[in-house]
């Protein structure tokens, strides 16, 4: 066992629907944890999962035909685009194409907590930035070795300023890694910054497409880069079924803009709501960052007794103890989530 381990904290994902079930004894439990896309996938993936699968065969290493696709979907040559097994595995392959122990990784808590979870197995020197009071980044590290900026940022939902994220691009003297994750619900993104040899964009198709658990992520960056990117990404990193239904995604895109259009609405009318009983920070992305008087731990307890399942954020480095974030659900759920989280704050 390597004698840092201790150091690594584990990864934890939002509750899932079983486990506070079976803890409260609930039959309906809503979930807004884990910023799923609550309306699913496009009927298209739905027929090609029907298909038969020769599962016993090993699916392509580098899928082509995807890889044009995707190209063809963001505007870039299928050379700049590295598949793997969701934005994990994308981040994971750049850590492993990047960091030597010891090389500075940057980024701004509170953000997505595998940022640091990878520089801690890698044993880069982690740098906090700081943040402005609306969210965004306010510094940067010229001599890093990687600078990571999510936008917009998880669990914060804040885009980052397009001048300010090309100024660190231009100005540092490693890369910079933008986490997309949640770009399609946003206005603006920064896809043009992938034209810089020193980036890499991230993407993914578990959230705006609803394939989450399928694990599909992909990365924009120069072709020199993709060289080597490939030289450390796991062989095989995207089964056969999500290749075909990350197609099938891609050939119904207006699924997908419609679904992302609801959550916007959704989003909007929660923010609306929580302004009346919470403190909420404007979102560019499918949920959004509150605090309350109650601390997360509390808050979120209390409503998964209730049947509605949010994310504490007291494993979110620089969140503070009152921060919690919603994930945007459909019409039905956001409302029950409003009705319970009055409840909640009114019975204190």
């Amino acid at each position: 066992m390597r004698s840092d381990i201790d150091r690594i904290p584990e990864y934890v994902p939002g509750k899932s629907i079983e486990e506070i079930k079976k803890k409260y004894g609930l039959k309906r439990i809503i979930k807004l944890a884990s910023n799923e896309n609550p309306y699913g996938f496009s009927p298209k993936v739905a027929e090609i999962l029907k298909n038969q699968y020769r599962l016993n065969v090993y699916p392509p290493s580098d899928p082509g035909e995807l890889r044009e696709r995707i190209a063809d979907y963001i505007g870039y040559e299928p050379e700049m685009i590295a598949l793997s097994a969701g934005m994990d595995g994308v981040l994971e392959s750049v850590f492993k194409m990047l960091i030597d122990p010891g090389d500075a990784v940057c980024y701004a808590p509170p953000t997505f907590p595998y940022y640091s979870i990878l520089s801690r197995i890698y044993r880069a020197n982690e740098v906090w930035l700081k943040r402005n009071s609306n969210y965004r980044m306010a510094e940067y590290v010229k001599g890093a070795k990687l600078t990571i900026i999510c936008t917009p940022n998880n669990p914060t939902g804040n885009s980052e300023d397009f001048d300010f994220v090309r100024e660190v691009v231009e100005s540092v003297r490693g890369y910079v890694f933008i986490d997309e994750a949640y770009a399609e619900f946003a206005e603006r993104d920064m896809l043009k910054l992938a034209e810089y040899e020193n980036v890499i964009i991230g993407r993914t198709f578990s959230k705006a497409f609803g394939l989450a658990n399928l694990r599909i992520g992909y990365g924009i960056m120069h072709p020199s880069l993709r060289k080597a990117f490939m030289r450390v990404n796991p062989p095989f990193s995207l089964s056969s079924v999500a290749i075909s239904a990350a197609l099938a995604a891609l050939e119904d895109i207006d699924w997908m803009k419609e679904t992302v259009r609801k959550i916007v609405y959704g989003r909007g009318w929660l923010h609306s709501e929580l302004e009346k009983i919470a403190k909420p920070v404007k979102s560019d992305a499918n949920f959004i960052f509150f605090e309350t008087e109650i601390t997360s731990r509390d808050l979120a307890e209390r409503l998964e007794r209730r049947g509605v399942i949010i994310r504490s954020l007291r494993n979110f480095d620089g969140a503070g103890e009152n921060a919690v974030r919603v994930s945007v659900g459909t019409e039905e759920q956001n409302k029950i989530f409003i009705d319970t989280l009055r409840e909640v704050l009114c019975s204190r």
